[in-house]
């Protein structure tokens, strides 16, 4: 085997709250993450000679050693001491620089697929610690599935997540946000409206989809909303429009809304496309990086 295709998928934030800040500058969160079934393509194949080599449908990702995927290739290679090349294709389906983990999703791909073809033989628990060396969401989006994450994001609980039957509709507005200023310009100790995560479990656990979305909370959305008028915007045609409810998902800038009636979400998704060109609708996901084939 020299080659081999995955899915790497997008997460949302179903809450978020920042509970202060580490001497490193991490910040501690406590948060549900849910995998959607919004994903991009990583192809990876050997090559006869030990370059790293980065190619992709997409114009707005570096293809130099920038790109945490060029980071995750060397890290394994380092840490194994393998002096193989390698070429990835990144197939770029998830919206860049939007706030559901497209590119720790990316490296989560190529740990397990070089975990493969490199026969390491590691466990999910041994790629999800290499993971953390590349970014606090790595190790989240290796498993996928819906988890309470705690410290900076490495800290696991799994969780009963989104029934399937629920339709999720994403925007991305045509804006960059920066994460690192999103969270510097989060004032610690004024939080407002924090999430209640044990009443959001509990909702999940019953499949109270309902009282879910109306108790959803991302304390970070206060900072970009303020910055860019279209999350509220966004949020509130979503609403217009039998969104069981609507938040930010991660730092931003995309939009959510949950809907229980699929018919619902694509007639808003076809407003929606009236102004923004990144519109999906798409369900949950068990998976986060899965091996195609």
């Amino acid at each position: 085997m020299n080659s081999i295709e995955l899915k790497s998928r997008a997460k949302i934030n179903l809450s978020i709250d920042v509970l202060g800040k580490r001497d490193d500058g991490y910040h501690l969160v406590e948060m549900i993450m849910q995998t959607i079934d919004l994903y991009d393509v990583i192809k990876i194949k050997q090559l006869d000679t030990n370059d790293v080599v980065i190619k992709s449908n997409s114009s707005h990702i570096p293809l130099d050693n920038d790109n945490i995927v060029y980071k995750a290739i060397e890290l394994l290679r380092q840490r194994f001491n393998i002096n193989k090349g390698i070429e990835v294709f990144i197939e770029k389906n998830i919206p860049v620089a939007a706030g559901m983990a497209g590119g720790s999703s990316n490296a989560a791909a190529v740990l397990v697929g070089l975990n493969k073809l490199w026969k390491l033989n590691l466990t999910e628990q041994e790629l999800q610690e290499l993971g953390l060396k590349l970014g606090a969401d790595v190790p989240y989006c290796i498993s996928g599935k819906t988890a309470l994450a705690e410290g900076i994001g490495e800290k696991l609980s799994y969780i009963k997540g989104l029934p399937k039957n629920i339709s999720i509709l994403i925007c991305k507005p045509n804006l960059f946000v920066s994460t690192k200023d999103v969270y510097q310009g989060l004032d610690l100790n004024n939080i407002e409206n924090r999430p209640n995560n044990k009443l959001l479990i509990e909702c999940l656990e019953k499949g109270d989809i309902d009282s879910l979305s109306k108790n959803m909370s991302n304390v970070l959305e206060n900072v970009t909303s303020k910055i860019h008028k279209e999350i509220n915007e966004i949020e509130e045609i979503m609403m217009a429009n039998s969104a069981l409810g609507s938040m930010m998902s991660g730092s931003g800038p995309t939009v959510f809304g949950l809907f229980d009636k699929s018919e619902n979400a694509l007639k808003c998704k076809d407003i929606l496309l009236q102004q923004y060109s990144q519109v999906y609708v798409v369900s949950s996901s068990e998976k986060g990086v899965e091996i195609c084939g």
